[in-house]
């Protein structure tokens, strides 16, 4: 399977993690605290989880969330989730990005959507095109995040 997020070691690459999802700081942020949570398993769509594994997603989500903006000293945040190609799925394989806000962070609020966007059509996950973290860079914000989570 050529899915890049079943071949992310949750050991390596997650900062916190719940028995189904991980939560991964995004190897090319759009601005700080930007992370993932993505199923352990391959899972297309957030109609394949059943009730269990729906409240479990949301609550790591809200668990995660939480974590990210008091590290920033902020109470807001977008979450979103793309699901299929029309939709802006990148990768198919479920996953919700956190996007912790502050104030004055972008020109105007509602520019995080966009942003995500024009990333996304310029350059794929797995293009070596896309501004990324060095692993050196990636690693030292995973370990930075699980002292949060993981005290």
């Amino acid at each position: 399977m050529n899915c890049p997020f079943c071949l992310l070691n949750s050991n390596e690459h997650a900062f916190a993690s719940s028995r189904n999802f991980l939560a991964v700081y995004d190897i090319s942020p759009m601005l700080p605290g930007h992370s993932l949570i993505i199923p352990r398993e391959h899972i297309e769509s957030l109609h394949e989880l059943d009730q269990e594994k729906l409240a479990e997603f949301f609550l790591f989500a809200r668990k995660v969330t939480k974590g990210l903006c008091e590290m920033l000293d902020t109470d807001a945040f977008d979450w979103s989730i793309q699901e299929k190609e029309e939709a802006g799925q990148s990768v198919s394989h479920l996953h919700m990005h956190i996007i912790p806000r502050t104030k004055n962070d972008l020109p105007n609020p509602g520019d995080w959507y966009p942003l995500l966007m024009k990333n996304k059509k310029q350059t794929m996950i797995d293009s070596a095109n896309r501004p990324r973290f060095t692993d050196t860079e990636f690693l030292a914000m995973t370990q930075r995040l699980r002292k949060k989570f993981h005290p």
